[in-house]
């Protein structure tokens, strides 16, 4: 193969990957395989090889409408897209495969212009291979499109613990500053109280000055 766009991130890290096993261990797990045969006429050799590989191929889908319900159904490990150009169909259903059941997803092209690449990348797709597939490179692939699949989940999770904390202490903010003015307290009394309503609630310190931030919408008047 000539060629593999991948999205832009650091050095991938392993996660639940599963990497080829070295000398002395244990070979890696075998796959679910979803197939989608968008008109490159190689799905019989990729599947071959997968099965050569010890993975298993759930399905073949050679239409871009069923890709989300046939995900959805056989839950496969990872979904290939055989393709002489993704088509639009085709990455409509990768998108929404990436939206609600998120998982690697691998396309090989025979289309090297960056409109289509972009665009399989922008749906969600790890790994993008253009021109030349040798069946002994598809495990390899795989291996690089689970390893950037995990990596860039554990970097989405951190990121939305980041916004999460950032969220949860501006709610503690405005309730503070909420008990300091209707109420008369310090800072320092206001952040005691927060602390002493969740622990007598059993509930996250953020949870709780939202909570007291909703109530004082409710009974302010107008």
């Amino acid at each position: 193969m000539s060629g593999m766009a991948r999205r832009p991130s650091p050095a991938p890290t392993a996660g639940s990957e599963r990497p080829a096993a070295p000398v002395g261990e244990a070979p890696a797990a075998p796959l679910r395989v979803l197939l989608i045969d968008d008109g490159a006429q190689r799905i019989g050799l990729i599947r071959d090889e997968l099965a050569a590989s010890g993975h298993t191929v759930v399905g073949v889908v050679d239409a871009a409408m069923a890709i989300h319900d046939c995900v959805q159904r056989l839950q496969p490990d990872v979904v290939i897209v055989d393709a002489e150009s993704p088509s639009r169909d085709t990455l409509e259903g990768l998108a929404a495969v990436s939206s609600e059941h998120p998982r690697p997803m691998v396309v090989f092209s025979e289309d090297a212009s960056e409109t289509p690449m972009r665009q399989a990348l922008s749906a969600g797709v790890s790994a993008y291979v253009i021109a030349g597939l040798k069946p002994q490179r598809v495990a390899p692939v795989l291996r690089v499109a689970i390893a950037r699949f995990e990596q860039e989940r554990a970097l989405r999770s951190q990121l939305d613990d980041a916004q999460s904390q950032l969220s949860g202490r501006k709610s503690i903010e405005r309730a503070k500053g909420l008990l300091m003015r209707e109420i008369g307290l310090s800072e320092e009394q206001a952040y005691a109280h927060l602390r002493k309503l969740a622990m007598d609630r059993g509930q996250r310190l953020a949870d709780v000055a939202q909570r007291v931030i909703d109530v004082h919408a409710l009974l302010k008047p107008g």
